[in-house]
């Protein structure tokens, strides 16, 4: 049956990269007729084990196992608490090893390691689990690893997501909304994001990546720690042409086309979340988008 209790040890010395999927113990149509019945294993041991067995099926080549099956089934017990203390901090340990590790050829192991690190996060941000130190760790995974991401493969009709920015921010997000995060450490995920806003090159982003990469920075805002002066520099960095002598030239070359739409799309997606709000915060924040996004369209 799946995956027994007993395989346990061997999942978490054998290194991310060699880990096999399906995990020791459980077929295809066993981890199909799971998420058939909402992942539901009645046996601790037993979905413990899986739990950390389904980390190598993160970077399955097969969508239906790494985004239906092995993502889906962590996301449903994290979130339903159906993960003992023990796993989660193993489960933490395994994916930011992989997180900080090479990526596949394929490029999956590192995109949805660090979504499935973003469930882990959360289950912290609603009730403390880690420690300080662990918690500082995640912080500083989810700014290296925004900043390293230079796959920018979205979604692929038959491969399936890859989607390295939104799921990177989203971690970001989980992580921001923490209370237990500093002001320190939200100027650093605040600076993070900002390095993928509008990467360099010819990079368009069309995959909603602008909208997942703004709901951090909102929530810093809303947080209320990091003062006008931080905020000043940060939309002033954004909205700066440079290299491009004015946002004019922009229009003279396909790298300055792509910073300009994708700073314009980040901003844009800024104000409408920050205005959804309908309260002071959230008008304060669109005005500060708005007022940049105006810099990039004056020609």
């Amino acid at each position: 049956m799946l995956l027994p209790s007993l395989v346990l040890a061997l999942v978490i010395q054998t290194p991310p990269q060699t880990l096999a999927c399906p995990p020791p113990g459980a077929s295809r149509a066993e981890l199909d007729a799971l998420r058939t019945r909402g992942f539901e294993v009645p046996a601790d041991a037993q979905r413990h084990a899986l739990a950390l067995g389904l980390v190598a099926c993160l970077e399955s080549p097969d969508p239906g196992l790494r985004d239906r099956i092995a993502f889906e089934a962590l996301s449903t017990w994290l979130r339903a608490g159906k993960l003992d203390r023990g796993t989660l901090q193993t489960l933490r340990g395994l994916l930011i090893a992989r997180v900080k590790g090479p990526d596949d050829d394929a490029g999956f192991r590192i995109p949805f390691a660090i979504l499935a690190l973003s469930e882990v996060a959360r289950v912290d941000r609603v009730a403390a689990t880690f420690s300080d130190a662990e918690l500082a760790e995640m912080v500083d995974v989810a700014v290296e690893g925004l900043k390293r991401i230079r796959d920018y493969r979205g979604l692929d009709d038959t491969q399936g997501w890859r989607h390295g920015v939104a799921h990177a921010a989203d971690l970001a997000l989980q992580l921001t909304l923490n209370p237990r995060v500093s002001a320190s450490d939200l100027r650093k995920l605040v600076g993070a994001v900002a390095t993928q806003i509008a990467p360099e090159g010819t990079v368009f982003y069309t995959d909603s990546e602008p909208e997942r990469l703004a709901r951090p920075v909102l929530y810093a805002w809303r947080r209320g720690l990091l003062d006008g002066a931080f905020w000043d520099s940060w939309f002033a960095a954004l909205g700066d042409p440079a290299p491009l002598k004015t946002w004019a030239a922009a229009f003279e070359s396909r790298a300055g086309l792509a910073q300009r739409h994708n700073r314009l799309a980040f901003l844009n997606a800024l104000s409408f979340a920050a205005r959804a709000a309908g309260d002071d915060p959230g008008a304060a924040m669109g005005a500060r988008a708005d007022k940049t996004a105006a810099r990039l369209m004056a020609n």
